[in-house]
């Protein structure tokens, strides 16, 4: 048999054969580096497609013996007959083809970036383009964690996406686009639809100044013409007239149009970003009742956006979170507790059992101030109990004293 040519991509894909127990597979995709494959081995028992217990990167010419070895020893690529018209071969087939182009696509999307002339930092799996240093640029907190699931989100930014990202209060939503931007040098404006932010404010209004009447932008032109990201916290507070205007901006090259300015046109700058945040929208919709003023969104507006749901950190990655942020003096130990307190603390939110979150931020408060007191009650005064209602506060500390008993 002479050697599979590998000039083009057929040998991507799925190969299979049949064991007594189920079925054993080895899956081929493009690897990051040019000219290599990465090889993923598995046994299905029957019930999915099982772990995977091999995995290794090689060349074309390992793959090539790789691929005479395997048809010796029964592997078939999954290429099933689409004409079944029970839809199972399609189904079976849907997988490995969409590995296949999927793994084609981050090659090509690689190679691009390589040839790019562009400066990057790597941020997660992703290489994002750097800007250039401004006031505006956020500080970076060495100790902030990005966590595996943000890498689709970080993948939207860099394809310049408008993004929106829904959550409960203090789930770090504002605080990851920020930490993206502080690491790739974009300078960043917020604009809070607290309900006393006007179109005005956000599209820009005519004013005397010196006897002259001028034109200042809003956050929204600025941020345009700037090449800034702009962030619309709590979106769902905002008024209709400041989604009407942002609307028009939602598409990734969408223009604004100043009416009150003889319709002007602001076209976006290349490195122009646009983000909103909230509470109860989507799949948060369900939790309006928590955040009195909150406005529907039709799908249609949701539509223009990518959505994606924060929830708070895991209790590993909180206290990993702890321990970064106050090395070297919080231990391994307390930090564990710290964030099982916060967890609770969390589900008694959810169970509307308390009236307010608690988040990462309210934690670290904490966390510091009862290093320098070396008393958790008395830390949590200023940092938990004054910030609550007094019902809050009493099922709080019962909370914290579940977890650490009061000091002889």
């Amino acid at each position: 048999m002479n050697a599979p040519e590998l000039t083009e991509d057929e040998n991507l894909g799925l190969y299979q054969r049949a064991t007594e127990t189920g079925a054993e597979w080895w899956r081929v995709s493009v690897a990051d580096r040019p000219e290599n494959y990465r090889l993923e081995h598995g046994v299905d028992d029957g019930t999915g497609a099982g772990s995977v217990d091999i995995d290794l990167v090689v060349d074309a010419e390992n793959l090539r013996a790789k691929l005479k070895k395997w048809r010796r020893e029964g592997f078939a690529i999954d290429t099933p007959d689409i004409s079944d018209e029970t839809g199972t071969a399609q189904s079976v087939a849907f997988m490995p083809e969409l590995q296949r182009v999927a793994a084609l696509a981050l090659a090509a999307k690689s190679h691009a970036q390589v040839e790019s002339t562009d400066k990057t930092v790597r941020i997660g799996h992703v290489d994002v383009p750097c800007g250039v240093d401004t006031p505006l640029v956020p500080r970076v907190n060495p100790a902030y964690l990005f966590s595996e699931r943000f890498n689709d989100i970080v993948e939207d930014i860099v394809e310049n996406r408008r993004v929106m990202l829904i959550g409960h209060t203090g789930a770090g939503k504002t605080s990851l686009i920020e930490q993206v931007a502080a690491r790739s040098h974009h300078g960043v404006l917020r604009s809070n639809m607290n309900g006393q932010t006007t179109v005005g404010d956000f599209v820009g209004f005519w004013t005397v100044k010196g006897g002259e009447t001028i034109w200042v932008d809003g956050v929204l032109p600025t941020a345009m013409r700037e090449g800034l990201w702009l962030i619309v916290d709590e979106i769902d507070f905002a008024e209709p007239s400041i989604l009407a205007a942002l609307t028009a901006v939602l598409e990734p090259h969408g223009r604004l149009v100043l009416k009150e300015k003889g319709n002007e046109i602001v076209a976006p700058h290349p490195a122009f970003r646009l983000f909103a945040t909230a509470n109860a929208v989507g799949a948060m919709s369900q939790f309006r009742h928590l955040y009195q003023g909150a406005n529907l969104m039709n799908e249609a507006f949701l539509d223009r956006w990518r959505v994606y749901l924060l929830d708070y950190l895991t209790p590993a990655e909180e206290a990993d979170v702890l321990m970064r942020t106050l090395a070297p003096h919080m231990t391994r130990t307390l930090a564990t507790t710290l964030a099982a307190i916060a967890a609770d603390c969390r589900a008694a939110f959810a169970r509307e059992d308390l009236s307010s979150a608690f988040s990462t931020r309210r934690l670290l408060d904490w966390a510091e101030l009862m290093l320098r007191t070396g008393d958790p009650e008395r830390a949590a005064g200023p940092a938990i109990y004054a910030k609550v209602s007094p019902e809050d506060a009493a099922l709080l500390r019962g909370i914290v004293r579940h977890h650490i008993a009061p000091a002889a």
